[in-house]
């Protein structure tokens, strides 16, 4: 179907449809009230890495909602390799959304649901040994005083429409980091991404990414006992390093604590590893550990994806 530069389709409740005609109602709770769960994907050469993670998780989030969808794994995946066909992509970026559809316009949500399914997907890059990067250049990081949403009020490790906290960091990257009436001219951001604290001031994690930062050669990254998100290529990361010998640790950190790092790097599906070039100005940068690492998974994307 789709070609080159023309006109992407997407997957809506179960049919193929032309981007410009993709459309959901206004009474569905996904666009009320962030009433639903996603997930981001990569797909290479064909393939959707780390499928099976992406399903639990998926399923954690939807338990998390009491969002009882009723669409089997089958179906699911079957949704997404269509829309990969009908755009006919190989390496691409997809998102998977499940909202609990249409219901009448009260906050309680109804038990029974008609779920509307969603997915989409553009192209991207070559990954793995012969890849090339989503990213021209290291990150340039901020921190906000936007606070993470704590578990207690919204669980961290549930992957939701509601990105209202993420957008609110971005948002003030956006107004150059120090509060309203210190917009930039052009209207862009002061940073390719904002650093989010949790309550206590420990730091969290990106808007959208994960935080790992090195120190004497120890691998660090905050731990998902607080709001940080159980990111999959965080995991992945993770358990390359454990599986190479490189020393890691979970916990909770100060600010200075990233600051003084040796390197720093973050990790989302899109972006896998980027290193962070400065931090609030202070230059930090890749090194040894953030090389091998990166390494490390385009080897694990190659000989999955690839070979």
């Amino acid at each position: 179907m789709a070609d080159g530069d023309g006109e992407r389709y997407y997957h809506v409740d179960g049919e193929i449809v032309p981007a410009s005609e993709a459309t959901v109602s206004v009474d569905d709770r996904g666009f009320r009230y962030g009433d639903a769960a996603f997930e981001t994907l990569r797909a290479y050469g064909g393939t959707v890495f780390a499928w099976d993670r992406h399903l639990e998780r998926l399923e954690r989030t939807c338990d998390a909602l009491s969002l009882a969808h009723g669409l089997t794994d089958a179906d699911l995946r079957a949704r997404i390799d269509e829309t990969l066909a009908a755009n006919d992509l190989a390496d691409a970026y997809v998102r998977l959304s499940i909202t609990r559809g249409v219901q009448p316009g009260k906050l309680t949500p109804q038990p029974e649901v008609d779920p509307t399914v969603v997915v989409y997907a553009k192209p991207l890059p070559r990954g793995g040994l012969e890849g090339e990067s989503v990213w021209d250049d290291p990150a340039t990081v901020r921190t906000v005083e936007t606070r993470r949403t704590p578990s207690e009020a919204i669980p961290a490790a549930a992957k939701t429409h509601n990105y209202l906290n993420g957008i609110l960091a971005r948002a003030e990257l956006r107004r150059g980091g120090g509060g309203a009436g210190n917009e930039t001219e052009d209207g862009t951001t002061t940073a390719d991404e904002a650093l989010m604290r949790d309550l206590e001031g420990s730091v969290a994690e990106g808007a959208t990414s994960n935080l790992f930062f090195v120190r004497d050669g120890t691998l660090h990254t905050p731990t998902t006992d607080g709001p940080v998100l159980p990111g999959i290529t965080r995991e992945l990361v993770l358990e390359s390093a454990a599986e190479d010998g490189i020393p890691t640790r979970e916990g909770r950190y100060d600010l200075a604590d990233v600051r003084g790092a040796d390197e720093a790097f973050l990790t989302n599906r899109t972006w896998e590893l980027r290193p962070i070039e400065t931090l609030d100005g202070r230059a930090i940068g890749a090194g040894p550990v953030t090389e091998r690492l990166s390494r490390l998974y385009d080897e694990r994307v190659e000989w999955t994806c690839y070979s």
